[in-house]
């Protein structure tokens, strides 16, 4: 079964309704698993699940924490060490660092961020290190094979998997090993897929493989919010779901039970300007009014001002803080809305990625698990064996890994032998041997509660003490411990039998999507992609300009562009009751200050605009989008001559000779895209580029 659900359709509300149903009409709950994408998404189905007195034996979590499970379960068949420990981003460009300096590859050229994203798209695509070499032909591709080779030894070697190897292994052991694909298929004898749109090739025949024995499969997505492409997903999974699944029953949901009628009006209107979609409307079922509105400000500055400003006087009306957020397009775009927010003082929070677990000392704390884990772990083992300062120094270090390399042993089994290792004094000794009785003391409590191990090793390392002697920042760092370890305890809490390896994997498996906290009472900053899965009365998108939405990576290329419309559709129909889009004439990009393009998706969203007043103490201009009407058709513009036709040679006083690529005719704002000689692509407001045919 494929359910096409729009947005606020009830996506989760049709899984966990769908598992009640099962489960009363004699399904086992055991046989029945419910996947989705984020831990906060998995937590709500479970909270939902359990209202219906449906959740008691279902499996319900993440792709990648069932991969976890699979792993662990059938290590020896999938080839891993069953304590392996998963590498988050930091760990895995320290690994890529380390194989491009073995393989003598210069980072300038290729840098460790490109090399890493290439091996990943790889590896979504199930492609190992050994099959890509094969196919590699150039020299980028040759050098890639290698560093991939060598990134995966790396790996290995520290009994180490990256969140792709999570996916990968999991679906090349079930399609490879008839017995676990058997085994896992009579376990899941109904599987439910929530966000089906957003997975990629791995999970895709991860699925596939699940459902091999019986084909009972339903999936519940939306092509028309796919915004993931850029991390490896494919629309086409769900676009091509009855072709996979011949005879499979369709459902559309078409209700929707959030938005007013003007903003699912404009959303409708956007994001039938997209090709590759099946084709729904969005039908209110709410009542109520509110506002869409677009205004138009001089600079980035003004905007933010404005948006603070209309937050402040929300507030003052008693709206909470939780039902107000701000979306734009990249991250660097909340910094002049902080400074806005600061000056007004209205409390925020920045729901950008997982900053609490980056910072230095929780890091420390969490390696030192991941040591007793899994002693293999050498970026852990590198960052801990002396943290805090114990007289254990990088010559140390380098003389114990060469040894273990040249031994074909671990970095920690090195250590553990440290009077084998040549050129070491006895003193340096004696400390290696400190350390190695300090670890084997703490490994004997990974069993249990996970909260009084982490007490016991932040006193007893020394990193406590370390860090209360640096003064505010140390009590600082202290705090952010301690918030660590009540995580742990209230992790400890929900757990039927708590243990530190299911621990660091829920720590690792840790997303982005988890960090906003509605607890808070406080105005949301986020990026649109961020904001997917989330509704609020009160929603402002700034930056709707050419360059920023679309993005500046869509120029010519039409699924880039699509995805972008997508993406501003998921931001468009976030908004409950009100809803504000701005964008400014000018913006201060990469140090500097340019003139803008309106987006073409503000012309898309409706079809004009009114000037009204211009706001109070600013220079904006607020216009009202005019919906066409429903009951005819908006009428047809004059047949006139286009300025400019695709193929057309034009040049520009400070780009030179170029050709024009498209046309888009907005009357005064027309927007004229140019592929120049010199390489560059420019997307130019025409009443500004003064050009001239050639």
């Amino acid at each position: 079964m494929l359910v096409l659900a729009g947005p606020g359709s009830g996506k989760t509300r049709v899984i966990t309704y769908r598992i009640a149903a099962l489960i009363a009409s004699g399904v086992k709950p055991y046989n029945i698993g419910a996947i989705t994408f984020t831990n906060k998404a998995a937590e709500e189905m479970r909270q939902r699940a359990a209202m219906l007195g449906a959740s008691g034996g279902a499996h319900i979590s993440t792709f990648h924490s069932l991969c976890v499970q699979i792993l662990r379960r059938y290590a020896e068949a999938a080839g891993v060490g069953r304590n392996f420990s998963i590498y988050d981003d930091s760990d895995q460009t320290r690994c890529v660092k380390e194989a491009l300096h073995d393989c003598d590859v210069d980072t300038t050229s290729l840098p460790p961020g490109r090399m890493l994203a290439a091996i990943s798209a790889l590896k979504n695509k199930l492609l190992d290190a050994e099959a890509f070499k094969l196919q590699a032909e150039d020299f980028f591709s040759r050098t890639l094979a290698k560093v991939y080779a060598r990134y995966q030894r790396i790996l290995t070697e520290r009994n180490g998997l990256d969140f792709d190897d999570l996916l990968m292994k999991a679906a090349l052991l079930l399609e490879n090993d008839a017995t676990v694909r058997r085994e896992l298929s009579d376990r899941f004898q109904y599987l439910l897929i929530d966000e089906y749109q957003d997975t990629n090739h791995a999970q895709y025949r991860l699925a596939k493989a699940l459902v091999s024995q019986h084909n009972n499969i339903c999936v519940v997505g939306d092509p028309d919010q796919s915004i993931y492409r850029w991390r490896g997903a494919d629309v086409r999974n769900i676009m091509a779901f009855e072709k996979d699944w011949p005879g499979a029953t369709i459902v559309t949901l078409e209700e929707n039970f959030r938005s007013t009628a003007e903003i699912l009006r404009a959303a409708d209107r956007l994001i039938a300007c997209n090709r590759h979609r099946k084709p729904k409307s969005l039908v209110p079922v709410r009542s109520h009014e509110g506002e869409f509105c677009v205004d138009c400000y001089e600079d980035e500055a003004q905007e933010a001002d404005a948006v603070a400003r209309r937050i402040q006087e929300l507030l003052a009306q008693g709206v909470s803080g939780r039902e107000i957020a701000v979306f734009y397009r990249i991250n660097a775009m909340s910094r002049a809305l902080e400074e806005a927010f600061i000056r007004r003082r209205v409390a925020y929070q920045v729901v950008r990625g997982v900053e609490f677990y980056n910072r230095k000392e929780i890091r420390d704390v969490l390696a030192y698990l991941k040591v007793l884990v899994n002693p293999a772990d050498e970026v852990a083992l590198q960052r801990i064996i002396n943290t805090p300062t114990r007289g254990i120094g990088k010559v140390t270090t380098d003389k114990i890994s060469d040894c273990a390399s040249r031994s074909g042993i671990t970095m920690f089994e090195a250590v553990r032998g440290a009077n084998e290792v040549p050129g070491l004094s006895a003193a340096v000794k004696e400390k290696l041997a400190d350390f190695v009785k300090m670890i084997d003391g703490f490994a004997q409590q990974i069993e249990g509660k996970v909260a009084p191990l982490m007490e016991k090793v932040f006193a007893e390392t020394g990193l406590s003490v370390s860090l209360k002697g640096v003064g505010p920042e140390g009590q600082t760092a202290v705090e952010n411990v301690e918030e660590l370890i009540s995580t742990a305890a209230a992790c400890d809490k929900q757990m039927d039998n708590p243990s530190l390896v299911d621990y660091l994997q829920q720590i690792a498996l840790f997303s982005d999507a988890d960090v906003y906290n509605e607890a808070s009472g406080q105005v949301a900053l986020m990026t649109l992609h961020a904001a997917k899965g989330l509704e609020f009365e009160h929603v402002f998108i700034i930056g709707l300009e050419t360059g920023l939405l679309p993005h500046e990576r869509a120029n010519n290329n039409q699924d880039e562009l699509e995805e972008e419309r997508r993406l501003f559709f998921v931001g468009v129909t976030r908004a409950k009751t009100n809803l504000y889009v701005s964008y400014a004439r000018y913006r201060m990009l990469r140090g500097q200050l340019l003139r803008t393009i309106p987006s073409q998706f503000l012309y898309e969203v409706g079809s004009g605009f009114v000037h009204e007043v211009p706001e109070p103490d600013t220079d904006s201009l607020q216009y009202r989008l005019l919906p066409a009407p429903r009951s005819q058709p908006a009428p047809a513009a004059a047949s006139l001559p286009a300025p400019y036709c695709p193929g057309e040679l034009v040049r520009h006083k400070s780009f030179g000779l170029g050709r024009v690529k498209k046309f888009v005719d907005l009357g005064a704002n027309s927007v004229i895209t140019i592929s120049f000689n010199s390489g560059q692509t420019k997307s130019l407001l025409l009443q500004y580029a003064e050009l001239t045919k050639e």
